[in-house]
């Protein structure tokens, strides 16, 4: 059973860049430590100071020993004093969901034309 921690940041909406910096650092250093990185997501339209992490492993374990990797890697502890120096990251809030093997990563068909 693999699982997914759905992270959930309200940000400063006038600093949506410097989340950009911050998500886009997390790139490298999540895999390399672990955790297989789904995506980090900005708002686009609507309400703009909210954000969302995914970052998939493959049980409750793993992630506790990959976010150990985390605090022992120096690139992850460069990313968290970034956010902590600049302050667009107000909250935030992690979920741990149950993957449902069949339903996930699904591709699009190609659809008919009517």
């Amino acid at each position: 059973m693999s699982i997914v921690c759905f992270i959930r940041y309200d940000i400063e909406p006038f600093q949506r860049a410097a989340f950009k910096a911050y998500a886009d650092n997390w790139a490298p250093i999540i895999p390399r430590c672990g955790g297989h990185l789904i995506g980090y997501f900005l708002p686009h339209e609507g309400t703009n100071c909210i954000a969302w992490g995914l970052i998939k492993t493959e049980s409750l374990a793993a992630y506790e020993a990959y976010r150990t990797r985390l605090k022992d890697d120096d690139a992850a502890r460069k990313n968290f004093a970034f956010a902590a120096m600049h302050r667009f990251i107000l909250r935030e809030e992690r979920t741990f969901l149950e993957v449902v093997d069949d339903t996930f990563a699904l591709a699009a068909l190609p659809t008919q034309a009517s």
